[in-house]
């Protein structure tokens, strides 16, 4: 007879994600090991293979879990307009750096099976706030609508680098200063 699932299996899995995307994070992917990865988060190599079959597995669930609560949270914040939106990405990355920088860095070594809905999910979030800086500004022509789009991205997507909590802006103020000066400049387009 097959065991059944521990209690704490969903915990104690994204407690060893966010652990290995940490540790993944810092050493660069391509030069981490699983090894390292379950040192990292103080269990055992037969414990994070009891989870992940492999490297890449264990990567693209990081990705695929990042990816799929951004896009949740981004779509229950539709209602709250361009500002909103923003302020619920900027509030999803807290405690996300790792995962971002994953994202960023090492989607593209997964197969590109793998890769592909991660993309569709990247895609979605790309959508979203497309359609919040169109309802901002409707009058924008397709090509600057995009340049508005992935320019709001390239604002918020490198915050991680140079934020340190505790000085300077807070997260929210900083999502309140993006979210004015975007809605600003689509003013004076």
């Amino acid at each position: 007879m097959a065991r059944g699932l521990a209690r704490d299996h969903d915990e104690k899995r994204a407690a060893l994600r966010k652990g290995a995307a940490r540790y993944f994070a810092r050493h660069g992917f391509d030069r981490a090991s699983m090894t390292g990865a379950a040192k990292s988060c103080g269990v055992s190599k037969a414990l994070i293979y009891h989870y992940w079959s492999s490297k890449e597995d264990l990567l693209f669930d990081i990705l695929d879990t990042h990816l799929s609560d951004l896009v949740a949270v981004v779509e229950a914040a539709r209602g709250a307009g361009l500002r909103g939106i923003i302020r619920a990405i900027l509030a999803a990355y807290e405690d996300a750096d790792a995962e971002h920088k994953l994202q960023l860095d090492a989607l593209t070594v997964l197969p590109r099976d793998r890769q592909e809905p991660l993309y569709a999910l990247q895609r979605r979030l790309v959508a979203v706030v497309s359609d919040a800086v169109a309802a901002q500004a409707p009058e924008l022509p397709p090509d600057r609508l995009r340049a508005v789009t992935m320019s709001i991205f390239g604002i918020i997507n490198w915050f991680y680098m140079w934020h340190r909590p505790g000085k300077g802006l807070s997260r929210a103020d900083y999502a309140d200063l993006v979210g004015d000066f975007v809605i600003g400049g689509l003013r004076a387009l």
